[in-house]
């Protein structure tokens, strides 16, 4: 064969060849490659986190209740104490000073008060001596007015007598004043002693307050204080020296911010894995106790009750997860402030259809209806006039299902009904059923896909920068 005729026919070849190539590209030029997924059955569980940190359900400042510098730090932070544990005190001088005085004071009240009873009883002598004496009397002047009655002894002697009487009768009632009196002067005694002992009562309290004991069992979780240091009692709006913080770690909470577009699916008593970052790998089980109602400004954390400023924001709402001290939950591993994540099961869906979340789409149903049967174009009257029929569109959630026609692979929009969201799946109430195969990705190709379009399934792992290099 001639080289001319090789030439020809390597032409014929090529051309050939290129209308084939022309006619596949043409034909492929209208199918979008979409990547695809299908509704199945699962177990769904939807869960909210929060972000915080670990706190006890207790914990108090212990502050300086008494002024003067401090002598002893019985503790160090980390220590645990138990309640009425001595963990701090205070030079004591004066008041210590104080009650041994008004204990002097006491005693010598109550030397007092001995003296005074036996007064009374010096008193009650005399007075039974007086009476004894006046009986005498009674009988000297009674047998004395029978003598003078029959003018047997002289009046001179008669009112003798009469006058020694008179005086006895006297005697016995001065004697009754003094018993009252010596009675008096022992109360007034007595109740000299039992205010004195209700100020040595002050006096020791006074002496107490410079002994500081722990309120609690408990954990010491700061000391901003050192032995030598000066400290002072709070008054009025001035707070007074925190000696140390001591935290009740028999219940540990995880105190987190849940941001307000979750916060509506949170309730008491839902469980909760809470995860610590100072301890990876381990996770602790606990349930909710508090839900809060104030939002929460995120960039200050103030509630919004009290903020003065009117800019608009993102807010957060408090929720207090308690870990249960299950066995083996080694709670005692934790400590306050640590930061912590809790994941809060709100709702489980068991062998729910699901789909994934990103093959939810918002479209004009109608139409999309329209689309559809227009292949997907736009360009079709019925499409215009469909949309130019109606003076605003209805926008519903839908997904694309992927349909064959006439040995064609298009994608149809398919108005759903969902109910509990998981972490990456979406259950599905209304609209498909088990294995139908809906179109999950790209996000370009979704956001601009219309019914009708003709797809190609490309379940490939889309290609990173990484890859390329």
């Amino acid at each position: 064969m001639s080289t001319k005729k090789i030439v020809i026919v390597v032409v014929i070849v090529l051309a050939l060849a290129g209308v084939i190539a022309g006619t596949i590209l043409y034909g492929q030029s209208g199918i979008i490659k979409v990547a695809t997924s299908r509704a199945m059955r699962e177990d769904l569980v939807s869960s909210v986190s929060g972000t915080g940190q670990i706190k006890p359900k207790t914990y108090v400042n212990v502050g300086a209740t008494a002024f003067g510098r401090i002598t002893h730090l019985y503790v160090k932070e980390g220590d645990h104490v138990k309640a009425g544990e001595l963990i701090a005190t205070v030079e004591s001088q004066q008041p210590a000073s104080q009650v041994e005085a008004q204990q002097a004071t006491i005693d010598a009240s109550r030397t007092t008060v001995d003296s005074y009873i036996a007064a009374e009883k010096t008193a009650d002598a005399a007075v039974e001596q007086a009476k004894a004496d006046l009986v005498q009397k009674r009988f000297d002047i009674q047998r004395y007015e029978e003598l003078y009655k029959e003018q047997l002894v002289a009046k001179q002697d008669y009112d003798a007598k009469k006058a020694a009487y008179d005086v006895d009768v006297a005697t016995l009632d001065q004697r009754i004043a003094a018993v009252a009196q010596a009675k008096a002067q022992t109360a007034s005694a007595r109740a000299q002693v039992a205010q004195a002992q209700a100020m040595l009562k002050g006096n020791n309290y006074s002496l107490g307050l410079t002994e500081s004991r722990a309120p609690f069992d408990g954990l010491v979780t700061n000391v901003p204080v050192r032995e030598g240091e000066t400290v002072v009692v709070g008054i009025q709006n001035a707070e007074g020296s925190t000696l140390m913080t001591l935290a009740d770690m028999s219940v540990i909470t995880a105190e987190v911010k849940v941001d307000e577009t979750d916060i509506v699916n949170v309730a008491l008593g839902q469980t909760a894995d809470v995860t610590v970052d100072a301890l990876p790998g381990r996770t602790f089980k606990g349930h909710v106790t508090e839900v809060g109602d104030q939002a929460l400004l995120r960039t200050t954390g103030i509630a919004t009750s009290q903020s003065t400023t009117g800019t608009e924001e993102a807010k957060d709402f408090k929720v207090v997860v308690t870990l249960d001290d299950t066995p083996g939950a080694h709670l005692d591993d934790l400590r306050p402030g640590l930061s912590t994540t809790a994941k809060v099961t709100v709702a489980q869906k068991p062998s729910a259809l699901t789909i994934p979340i990103q093959a939810l789409v918002q479209r004009d149903a109608a139409l999309e209806k329209e689309l559809y049967a227009h292949s997907g174009k736009a360009s079709g009257g019925g499409v215009m006039a469909a949309s130019s029929s109606r003076n605003k569109p209805v926008f519903v959630q839908g997904v694309y299902l992927l349909t064959t026609e006439r040995g064609k692979l298009r994608a149809k929009f398919v108005p759903v009904t969902t109910g509990v969201t998981g972490a990456t799946d979406i259950e599905v109430l209304d609209g498909l059923k088990e294995g139908d195969e809906i179109v999950t990705g790209r996000y370009q190709i979704l956001r601009a896909m219309k019914s009708g379009s003709v797809v190609k399934r490309d379940n490939t792992a889309p290609v990173t920068p990484d890859d390329k290099s």
